[in-house]
């Protein structure tokens, strides 16, 4: 007998691909040039050209190494917690907040211009948590964007790779991600809502934990072996 499992794609739709590939940075592109009030803004535009350009290359490497998490993090699945979705609700205007306040501070009114070599830590932390979050995805096929427990998929508990160090690695590497998109945009005002950003991600993290132990088979001798969950030595 064929399980749900194994009827699942590999590999995700090229149109599919397409549309989010295009979507995506046209969003980013809206919450970065509206608020801007000129395309003139040459942050903002060296901005999207890494992250498009970084992510290609990205989806390129997991298409080769993991396809079915490409598969997996092109939508949202049934069975969410209700509580993530509430997460989320709060999560994607923070985030889309982090790329207006950018905007409006270092291309509109200039509150507070940074150094230049600031910007340049900030192209040290992105792509640090973009590394992170890759190498996350290329050793766990169940890493979906929302919280549930993968019962269709056989999900079972991922202990290497990073996970041999935290249990939530994928959330420790949004701490440099948000805060070098911050400074990549040139705004220090812009890490108030990455911070938030990242509280909302260490409740999740609380929940999602408490989730896995309650619900998933064999992750509570996991959370044993692998005692912290963000940061190793501190939590």
């Amino acid at each position: 007998m064929i399980s749900d499992a194994d009827q699942q794609p590999k590999r995700i739709n090229p149109g599919r691909l397409i549309v989010i590939g295009l979507t995506t940075p046209l969003i980013f592109a809206v919450c970065l040039f509206l608020p801007a009030g000129s395309i003139r803004w040459t942050k903002g535009w060296l901005f999207l050209a890494f992250f498009i350009t970084t992510v290609s290359g990205l989806v390129v490497f997991l298409q080769r190494v993991n396809p079915e998490i490409v598969v997996a993090r092109s939508r949202f699945h049934k069975g969410t917690k209700r509580w993530d979705k509430i997460l989320l609700a709060c999560l994607f205007p923070a985030f889309a907040a982090l790329l207006v306040v950018a905007a409006l501070d270092d291309a509109r009114f200039h509150w507070l211009p940074l150094p230049a070599w600031v910007v340049c830590l900030g192209y040290i932390l992105l792509p640090f948590g973009m590394a992170v979050m890759t190498w996350v995805e290329a050793v766990n096929k169940f890493a979906e964007p929302t919280v549930r427990i993968q019962t269709d998929r056989g999900q079972t508990v991922i202990d290497t790779g990073p996970y041999a160090i935290v249990r939530h690695p994928l959330y420790t590497a949004s701490l440099p991600y948000f805060v070098g998109m911050a400074l990549v945009l040139g705004s220090l005002w812009a890490l108030i809502p990455a911070v938030f950003s990242w509280l909302l991600i260490v409740v999740r993290t609380q929940w999602e934990d408490e989730t896995l132990q309650a619900e998933l088979p064999g992750y509570k001798a996991y959370a044993e072996r692998v005692r912290y969950k963000l940061f190793p030595g501190i939590w």
